[in-house]
């Protein structure tokens, strides 16, 4: 019988903790529990404050814990992209055991070495980025397993990160009474999910992560992050005038985001869209008002990105994909074409976590699952014993009870029969 893995992965994000719990079982994913649980505690990926953070860790899987029925011990980890330094290394494999065959052991081996390879000045190893297999030369479309050959070669692309970040963000999840089963880069953990990483290997990506404080550019390329580049501008910045002009709070800001309908000032209505009645007045914006304030910053934020990838884009045909929070935008759709080479936003299809907030925990665990091929480690997020008992107590009470469709139709079926 299949076993059934499951894994929580976490991303810190800028002003919310994500938890999605995702079981998998007979190759296929399915998404048990997703979490939001906001906070005040980041700024610029830096913990500024670690009571806030470590309150929404704890809040979030003890909501997910209880929902579940089972606990949640070790979390696959997002880390900011922060000073990421791709290094790329290559190692020669012998076989020294007269099998002239090789094994995962050797694989492992490979690896091993390659993870020995010195670090960069105040940085620290994230996550393997990419490998490649050469056999008497020949590139390998898969890993090489039980493959004839005295020796054999490894490519491997490692990510580096900023020391310190990497450091914090591990340690207030380990104070958060978590395990950590394995980290990886924000932004390698949404070209997972996208699939940009491996469509990078036709033609380059751009990947654009919108979130509330911040923009990531990633740029994608051979089916690797080559290098990555943070905007200190994010979708708060597009209303941010109108909400402190308004006192609003980021909820009904976020309301009104996700109101924004038309790409032109010209085209929308003075209709009033949005009213609240406050202590000493009475808010109303009307939907000209609002396109009037935010379009202009959303050109601005798009012009932007357009100067700052123009050399890349003289250089390949890369394309954008806008992804994150943010994406979720319903304007930005039709804006695609403010954009200098083609652009699309990222729709993420998987059921039960549809919503460009879960791009990066979703790829934390193909990223997981990719790396763990040559680790082959035995180990999941949750205790087993008490998932084991979970499934058990379903599969009695399903068996015990008289509720469900097809229970109740095959009794109401030999009722009639009778």
């Amino acid at each position: 019988m299949a076993k059934k893995s499951v894994y929580a992965a976490i991303e810190i994000a800028d002003r919310e903790v994500r938890l999605v719990v995702v079981e998998n079982f007979n190759d296929r994913s399915n998404v048990l529990r997703v979490e939001r649980v906001e906070h005040s505690g980041i700024k610029k990926s830096k913990i500024t404050d670690e009571k806030a953070v470590i309150a929404a860790l704890e809040q979030a899987v003890n909501q997910a814990q209880a929902a579940l029925g089972y606990r949640i011990e070790r979390v696959l980890l997002a880390v900011p992209s922060v000073n990421v330094r791709p290094v790329n290394t290559r190692v020669h494999v012998d076989i020294e055991d007269g099998t002239h065959t090789i094994r995962r052991f050797h694989i492992q081996q490979g690896l091993k070495s390659a993870l020995s390879i010195k670090k960069p000045e105040n940085t620290e190893l994230v996550n393997v980025n990419r490998v490649l297999y050469f056999v008497d030369g020949v590139q390998q479309g898969k890993m090489p397993l039980a493959m004839d050959t005295p020796d054999f070669d490894m490519e491997v692309d490692l990510l580096f990160a900023d020391k310190d970040t990497v450091y914090s963000y591990a340690a207030i999840v380990e104070k958060a009474g978590l395990q950590i089963l394995d980290l990886a880069l924000d932004a390698y953990g949404a070209g997972w999910e996208t699939g940009s990483l491996v469509q990078s290997t036709d033609n380059p990506v751009i990947l654009v992560d919108l979130e509330a404080d911040h923009t990531l550019l990633t740029f994608l390329n051979q089916g690797r992050v080559q290098f990555c580049a943070s905007l200190d501008k994010g979708y708060r910045s597009f209303i941010a005038d109108l909400q402190k002009k308004y006192s609003l709070t980021d909820a009904a800001a976020w309301r009104l985001l996700e109101n924004l309908f038309e790409s032109r000032e010209v085209d929308a209505r003075d209709t009033v869209i949005y009213i609240e009645q406050q202590e000493n007045s009475r808010v109303e914006i009307s939907a000209k008002e609002l396109a009037q304030s935010l379009l202009p910053q959303i050109r601005s934020w798009i012009a932007e990105i357009n100067a700052g990838c123009e050399q890349i884009l003289e250089k390949s045909k890369a394309r954008y994909l806008l992804t994150g929070q943010g994406s979720g935008i319903p304007v930005l759709k039709k804006m695609m074409d403010a954009f200098n080479a083609p652009a699309s936003i990222y729709t993420v299809s998987t059921i039960g976590a549809r919503n460009g907030a879960f791009v990066v925990p979703l790829g934390l665990v193909y990223a997981w699952e990719n790396i763990n091929e040559i680790n082959n480690r035995d180990l999941t997020s949750v205790n087993n014993n008490e998932l084991e008992e979970s499934i058990e107590s379903i599969t009695r009470y399903a068996k015990d009870q008289e509720g469900g469709f097809t229970r109740k139709l095959k009794k109401a079926m030999l009722t009639s029969k009778e």
